[in-house]
């Protein structure tokens, strides 16, 4: 088999674990969606457990990549800590999606490691970015910066799940506008 349905299977799985985490990533369903017969997927991924970290782990690399050139793409750190939120609000903007190591938090407790190893690297990798962008902008000392990354991602994250389980992307807008008005977030 070829690349191309692991890619095909990677990017089914990342839709089905962001509309049901990873009781979502069923060999039987995304093998309909690529075309392929579900035992066909263990020819890629030995395992739900080798799948789900896998997908986890290109979902955290992407991010890790959208940030990264936000912040080479702008030399105004603040402008990049502005359009942070927006990482998020593209899940929501895709049906109604929640981020996928988001919703595989949630489920942390029934995870195999080596899904929550990759879980917890997408926390890590927003929180250091975030720590890096806000000490660049002089928003908090650099002692500081860790602790407002952490509480920034947590925020928004949280305006995410919210917006989501109302099926409203205006009030993960909202919320985010009002992270800026308190603070958290720079205006």
């Amino acid at each position: 088999m070829s690349s191309n349905y692991r890619e095909a299977i990677l990017a089914a799985a990342k839709s089905a674990a962001q509309a049901h985490g990873y009781n979502g990533l069923n060999f039987r369903d995304l093998g309909e969606v690529v075309g392929i017969k579900s035992a066909s997927i263990y020819y890629h991924f030995r395992s739900k457990a080798d799948l789900g970290a896998a997908v986890a782990k290109r979902y955290w690399e992407d991010s890790a990549a959208v940030l990264e050139a936000m912040l080479a793409d702008s030399s105004d750190p603040l402008r990049c800590l502005h359009h942070y939120p927006d990482t998020f609000r593209r899940s929501l903007e895709t049906d109604n999606r929640l981020c996928l190591c988001s919703f595989m938090s949630a489920e942390y407790d029934d995870l195999p490691e080596s899904v929550k190893t990759e879980v917890q690297a997408f926390a890590d990798v927003n929180v250091a970015w975030l720590s890096k962008v806000l000490s660049a902008a002089s928003v908090v000392s650099a002692e500081e910066s860790e602790g407002r990354a952490r509480a920034i991602f947590a925020a928004v994250a949280g305006a995410q799940l919210m917006a989501r389980s109302r099926s409203d992307i205006a009030l993960f807008d909202a919320l985010i506008e009002n992270y800026r008005v308190a603070g958290l977030l720079p205006a």
